[in-house]
Parts: structure tokens; C-alpha cells; sequence
């Protein structure tokens, strides 16, 4: 079993940066891929961007790749999700996520969900 927090949300202008943080329970923490999924209201929750239990592979969406860096810290169980050059359509609840096995884009391939954090970007 692995619980998930986020935090780091909040409002920002364009153009702006964040860092979002995922604290993870459990010992097992670096035996699992994690990943960030977004949601906008009235959206289907979308992939942000992922990284491999050892940190060596990260996936990215398109739309956020050069400039978002997803990273963890397994001394930690921590991973994070460095936000640069924020768009207003970045605004979004960003959700933490874990699977075991190797990485991926669906949602449906993740076990464990945090709560989620906002991040609003103003134009």
C-alpha cells in the first residue's frame, strides 16, 4: 500500500514556475514508477509526465515537454515536477501517481492516487 501527497500548487502568472512535490509512505517506494496526471474542469485527466523507479527514464506529453522536468529522491520518497514557463492552459489539479513495473502514460495503469494540488496560471 503507498499513500501519496501533493503539494506546491497555487496561482501564478504566465510565464512564471513552480515545483510540485509528492511525498510517498511505504518502504517500497523506489520499486515503483511514478508519474503527473492533470485534470481541468470538465476534462479528462491527462498525462503530464512520468519517471522509472530508478529515476534513469522519464516520459514527457508533448505539451509540456522542455519545460517541465519530472525528478524524485528515493532517500526521501519524494518526486517532484519542476514547472517552468507556465501557460494559462497548465491550470489544472495535478495528481501524483504510482504504478509498479515500468513507466507509462494511462491512467489506468496506476494503483495509487494522491488528492491532488491546483495550479492556476493567470494570463
Amino acid at each position: 500500500q503507498v499513500q501519496l501527497v501533493e503539494s506546491g500548487g497555487g496561482l501564478v502568472q504566465a510565464g512564471g514556475s513552480l515545483r510540485l512535490s509528492c511525498a510517498a509512505s511505504g518502504r517500497t517506494f523506489n520499486s515503483y514508477a511514478m508519474a503527473w496526471f492533470r485534470q481541468a474542469p470538465g476534462k479528462e485527466r491527462q498525462f503530464v509526465a512520468a519517471i522509472s523507479w530508478s529515476g534513469d527514464n522519464t516520459y514527457y506529453a508533448n505539451s509540456v515537454k522542455d519545460r517541465f522536468t519530472i525528478s524524485r529522491d528515493n532517500a526521501k520518497n519524494t518526486v517532484y515536477l519542476q514547472m517552468n514557463s507556465l501557460k494559462p492552459e497548465d491550470t489544472a489539479t495535478y495528481y501524483c501517481a504510482a504504478k509498479k513495473g515500468p513507466l507509462g502514460d494511462y491512467p489506468n495503469w496506476y494503483d495509487y492516487w494522491g488528492q491532488g494540488t491546483q495550479v492556476t496560471v493567470s494570463s
